[in-house]
């Protein structure tokens, strides 16, 4: 989960949001996205070396992230959808 002391956190900040800043301004969001996120995950491995371990680690922080990504954002915007627009789904039981 990405929910750190917020004490650890102010060694990020100043990165993620030059980095975001940067994001905004990009016509390509998902490939410079991947990039930063591809780069992150190589330098780790580059300077941790390659192991199961390691590998299995950024596996699980992306998927943790992703997951709580959906659960925090998307699952809520969805819920708004779907009393805007009407459940799809309701008919199903």
């Amino acid at each position: 989960m990405p929910y750190i002391k917020l004490e650890d956190r102010v060694k990020y900040d100043n990165a993620v949001d030059e980095l975001a800043i940067e994001l905004l301004t990009t016509k390509n969001l998902s490939g410079d996205l991947n990039y930063i996120i591809s780069s992150i995950l190589a330098l780790v491995i580059k300077e941790r070396g390659m192991s199961y371990g390691t590998a299995s680690t950024l596996v699980s922080a992306l998927e943790c992230a992703k997951l709580e990504f959906v659960r925090r954002v998307l699952d809520p915007y969805e819920d708004k959808k779907i009393t805007d627009n009407g459940d799809v789904y309701e008919d199903l039981g």
